[in-house]
């Protein structure tokens, strides 16, 4: 078993001066935390693998392909691989746990 603390991981991320940190690898996953401060601008390209989004604090609209939707604290996503998808008018500092299958 592994236990990870939001907050560390958050810290951890912060004094990397990246938005994302991977802190867990997997046979069958990968797990990352992604940061993004109101008004940032998101850079994703598509990934090769599914996508799994919780949204763990914050506030933002996020587009999958052709469609946007609002998330915040609480929102689930699935992000099929290949698909474009950003977030966007990011309004609370946003904090999303980020799952990928196969493992990136």
């Amino acid at each position: 078993m592994q236990v990870f603390r939001l907050d560390d991981l958050d810290a951890e991320r912060a004094a990397n001066e990246g938005a994302y940190l991977r802190f867990l690898r997997a046979r069958n996953m990968s797990v990352g935390l992604y940061a993004l401060e109101p008004g940032a601008a998101d850079p994703q390209k598509p990934h090769d693998r599914d996508e799994l989004y919780v949204v763990m604090s914050g506030r933002a609209y996020l587009t999958v392909g052709e469609e946007t939707t609002q998330v915040a604290r609480g929102s689930v996503v699935h992000v099929p691989a290949g698909v474009p998808n950003r977030f966007h008018h990011i309004t609370e500092s946003l904090r999303v746990l980020v799952v990928f299958s196969p493992p990136e």
